[in-house]
């Protein structure tokens, strides 16, 4: 399990105690709400890590379900404490608004990805965010928020960089799995010179023995996982369950059960159609090829 590295976790292992401690004390979450004179989507929330729990608000759902335990009382406190705390991303993400139509929640999902031991994803406009070079995360960026100043850009730009360390610099490292169309490898973004560069450089992120690369390609025709990118976020059975994360239009999170489950088996589906990791990397260095300068490699 990787060390915590923000609120996430906590206010995720949180959630967990407190849904389960509800469940033992046989109350509906209107009827806790009603208790405590809140909403209760106010209760949800916080049971599902979402949020920034306050202890009175603990303490008052610890009495009503007789939570006597001293250790287990001190235990919620402290995790009361750690969902506190400031994530390390927060410094790139004060201030930038989200963006409906492309970026939902770049707090929200960076705080995800720390404590996730798992990312696999599907990928069918552009890399993925993890497995991107720095001038094709800029030219990403640049077109998806248009409106927005170039300093928001350049901390969105660094947040990106700084989470790909979740690879290399993290004990254990971050796993991920991704099935990119083949039509990610074609499209120009920024310019041919930034393609051929970026296109280098997932073939060499392919090679991390934490890291999976497979390629849709064209002749598989449509499949149900067009109709748009998701990612699964797995995490360690402390922290709680997996979370389907979606950007875009529709943009959100998914945590019922049977709805992460219907996207793990539309992910192991496209996966099975997918080209395996060798021939993936083959067609992306054909490319890379197509897309390098003339008479040189890329940069």
């Amino acid at each position: 399990m990787p060390t915590a590295q923000g609120p996430a976790g906590p206010r995720r292992r949180l959630g967990a105690e407190l849904r389960q401690l509800r469940r033992r004390a046989e109350l509906q979450l209107v009827e806790v709400a009603r208790e405590l004179d809140c909403s209760a989507s106010k209760i949800s929330r916080l049971e599902n890590g979402k949020g920034i729990p306050r202890m009175p608000d603990v303490v008052a759902l610890m009495e009503l379900y007789d939570v006597t335990d001293e250790e287990r009382r001190e235990r919620l406190a402290q995790l009361v404490h750690e969902s506190r705390e400031q994530g390390w991303w927060e410094r790139y993400t004060d201030g930038v608004q989200a963006e409906r139509f492309v970026m939902n929640a770049p707090a929200r999902y960076t705080a995800l990805e720390t404590e996730a031991v798992r990312v696999r994803s599907f990928e069918v406009a552009w890399v993925h965010g993890l497995l991107q070079a720095p001038e094709y995360t800029r030219a990403v960026l640049e077109a998806l928020l248009s409106e927005r100043t170039g300093g928001e850009v350049d901390r969105l730009v660094e947040l990106r960089l700084r989470r790909q360390e979740a690879l290399t610099k993290r004990t254990p490292p971050l796993e991920l799995e991704v099935v990119l169309d083949e039509s990610v490898l074609s499209r120009v973004v920024g310019s041919p010179r930034v393609m051929a560069t970026q296109l280098r450089y997932l073939r060499e992120r392919s090679e991390l023995p934490n890291v999976t690369v497979r390629v849709l390609p064209f002749s598989v025709g449509l499949h149900r996982a067009h109709a748009g990118p998701f990612q699964i976020l797995e995490f360690p059975d402390t922290v709680g369950g997996d979370v389907v994360f979606i950007e875009g239009p529709a943009g959100d999170t998914y945590e019922n059960q049977s709805d992460v489950d219907l996207y793990k088996d539309v992910l192991a589906d496209v996966a099975d159609r997918a080209l395996d990791p060798d021939a993936s990397r083959e067609i992306v260095h054909r490319y890379e090829l197509q897309h390098a300068p003339p008479g040189g490699r890329p940069r």
